[in-house]
């Protein structure tokens, strides 16, 4: 849902910084190996030590770099199947990061198993949510469903979230419940729109089975 909207405008306000980028020689490549390095970091460096506040505006940061190799490519006339693919591979790498940095903190200072697998299951969905998609494209399937929580809306409730309940070490008190909830809300939101892909995909499969029963009839 927030892919259609939020991509267009952060899109067309980070197309100057993409010119910028082009002209001094940077290449879409370095900007996703670097987006993803820096996301990386964030999280895996700050999210264990319960810093969340620090941690989500460095994610912020180089989140981004997702829109701007893309824009750069089609700029540059050099939109490519490797470059998809990197991009693709490594915005799960991203994710995994995200929540893996998540899952160390309540799996230690945290102190809370139950979030630790809530998070886990967070990570772990996302990823076969984002491999149905990958899995029903690659036998001939459209896989024709807007999910409900897909990775622009894992990434901004889980990001939002975790940048609010950092503000508790500022003083803001109570605010660390945010994190809590906002976890429940991407596992269960994850887990409908991996339903909602498996039932495309198994209709869709159906019907191509149908259409292809019908022809070899004919």
């Amino acid at each position: 849902m927030l892919n259609k909207y939020a991509r267009a405008f952060f899109t067309r306000v980070l197309t100057p910084f993409a010119a910028l980028l082009i002209r001094l020689g940077v290449s879409p490549d370095a900007v996703t190996l670097v987006g993803t390095g820096g996301v990386m970091a964030g999280a895996l460096v700050f999210y264990p030590q319960g810093e969340f506040f620090w941690g989500t505006v460095t994610i912020t940061l180089f989140v981004f770099s997702d829109l701007v190799d893309g824009n750069m490519a089609r700029q540059l006339g050099r939109s490519s199947r490797w470059g998809a693919f990197l991009d693709s591979t490594l915005d799960r790498v991203a994710d995994a990061a995200i929540f893996g940095g998540l899952a160390l903190w309540y799996a230690g200072r945290g102190d809370s198993l139950t979030l630790c697998a809530v998070t886990i299951f967070c990570l772990a969905s996302g990823q076969v949510v984002s491999y149905t998609k990958a899995r029903g494209e690659a036998i001939g399937l459209p896989v024709n469903v807007n999910g409900l929580v897909e990775r622009a809306e894992r990434l901004v409730i889980s990001l939002v979230a975790c940048g609010f309940s950092g503000l508790h070490k500022f003083g803001v008190p109570g605010i660390q419940i945010l994190l809590p909830i906002a976890l429940w809300i991407v596992a269960a939101g994850s887990l409908v729109t991996l339903v909602q892909r498996v039932v495309t995909v198994r209709r869709e499969a159906a019907e191509a089975d149908a259409v292809a029963s019908g022809g070899g009839a004919g």
